[in-house]
Parts: structure tokens; C-alpha cells; sequence
């Protein structure tokens, strides 16, 4: 009976708990709603993963959201080349510039700042997890304050179906991991830490000069 009543009472406590528990709180968008940028400058992405071509990759998942959110994105390609061509090809370089002066060179309201942190698949016999963290940052071409800010962590372990027999399944997870190890696909996970920056209630980024939602969704952003 007493064993009982601990577990109802264990059960009790871990439920208040889990009521208590609250969302993030919703980010602070005063300053953004007071720069209202409508043009967003992307510039060459820090790579501190051992992936040389995580950067190119990434690139060509992150306009797209932008625009459907509403703002004006200069084609990131495009940026990436005149940067170069003006001696910031190193995108460290760029990342400790004057984000005024960056913005200045394209005619920008604000500067997207995005690092990635990992971009890898991390192998153990019979799984593989493919993990993408990335971390976003917008600096207003005016003031060079942040204006906003987001991380996002997506992590992947491909599943392979129960086909009852346990030795055949074994062997399958082991050759989807063997696979997915050899040529992760990274753009997926990409896209979709992009949209939960872009689009998370409280947390993303408020629609656009472009977007029909404009300056009328200031009661979720």
C-alpha cells in the first residue's frame, strides 16, 4: 500500500513539474522593429566544422527562407564573389568587420551573420548521426548593433524498417549506416534549422516589407 502511494505521489510531483515547465521566453525586437531593415546583405559563412564545403552548401539553403519571410536578399554568390574581389575572402575576415561598412559596400539595411558549428555524421557500427548546428546573427548596416540572434541544432539518425527477422536488420542498419556515412545529405538538416530561425513564433524573425503579414504580426514577434 505504501509502495503504492510513493508511486502516485512520484507521479504527482514529476506532473506539477512538467507544468511548470515554460517556454522560452519571446525575444526582445525592439531594436529590430526600430531599425525595420528590408534588405538583408548574407556574407561568407564561418566554417569551424571539418567540412570544406559545408560554407557553399549552406549558402544555398538560406535565401530562399529569407525571401519567403519578406526581405530583399542580395544573391549570396554574387556577395561572396565582389568580397573576394575586394580582399575579404576569408570569411573570419569578415565576420570581425565593421558590419557598417559591409552593409555600405552593397546598399544594405542589415548584415546575416551565420557560423556553423558542426556539420558531420558521427559513424558507430550499426547507426550514423548527421548533425548540423548553426548560429545566426543579424547587425543592423547603420548602428552595427544585433538586432537579432538564433542557434539551431538539427540532429539525424536514419531508421531502417523491422522486417522481423533480426539478423537481416542488423545488416540493413549497418549498410544505411555505412551509406548515410560515406555521403551524408546535409541540405535537409539545413533547411530545416533555417525555417526554425526564420519562422519560430517569438523566437524568428517578424515577416518582411514583402511578406502580407507585415507590421501586423507584432503579437507573435
Amino acid at each position: 500500500m505504501i509502495r503504492h502511494l510513493k508511486v502516485i505521489v512520484g507521479i504527482s510531483i514529476l506532473g506539477l513539474l512538467a507544468g511548470c515547465v515554460t517556454p522560452p521566453p519571446r525575444a526582445d525586437y525592439t531594436k529590430f522593429r526600430g531599425e525595420n531593415p528590408k534588405a538583408l546583405l548574407v556574407v561568407p559563412v564561418v566554417n569551424r566544422s571539418v567540412d570544406v564545403d559545408a560554407p557553399d552548401y549552406f549558402l544555398s539553403t538560406i535565401s530562399r527562407p529569407l525571401a519567403e519571410r519578406g526581405y530583399y536578399v542580395f544573391p549570396v554568390h554574387l556577395v561572396k564573389r565582389v568580397m573576394e574581389e575586394e580582399g575579404l575572402a576569408d570569411a573570419d575576415m569578415v565576420h570581425s568587420n565593421d558590419p557598417r561598412k559591409l552593409a555600405k559596400m552593397f546598399g544594405a539595411d542589415a548584415v546575416l551573420y551565420v557560423s556553423i558549428e558542426r556539420w558531420d555524421a558521427q559513424y558507430a557500427l550499426i547507426t550514423t548521426t548527421v548533425t548540423v548546428d548553426l548560429k545566426y546573427e543579424i547587425r543592423s548596416g547603420a548602428t552595427g548593433e544585433v538586432l537579432w540572434g538564433s542557434q539551431q541544432k538539427i540532429v539525424y539518425q536514419p531508421q531502417s524498417s523491422n522486417s522481423g527477422n533480426p539478423l537481416a536488420d542488423l545488416i540493413a542498419k549497418a549498410i544505411i549506416a555505412a551509406i548515410e556515412k560515406a555521403k551524408p545529405n546535409y541540405i535537409p538538416l539545413a533547411r530545416q534549422a533555417n525555417a526554425q530561425a526564420v519562422y519560430q513564433l517569438g523566437r524568428g524573425l517578424p515577416a518582411g516589407p514583402y511578406d502580407p503579414k507585415y507590421q501586423v504580426d507584432k503579437d507573435q514577434f
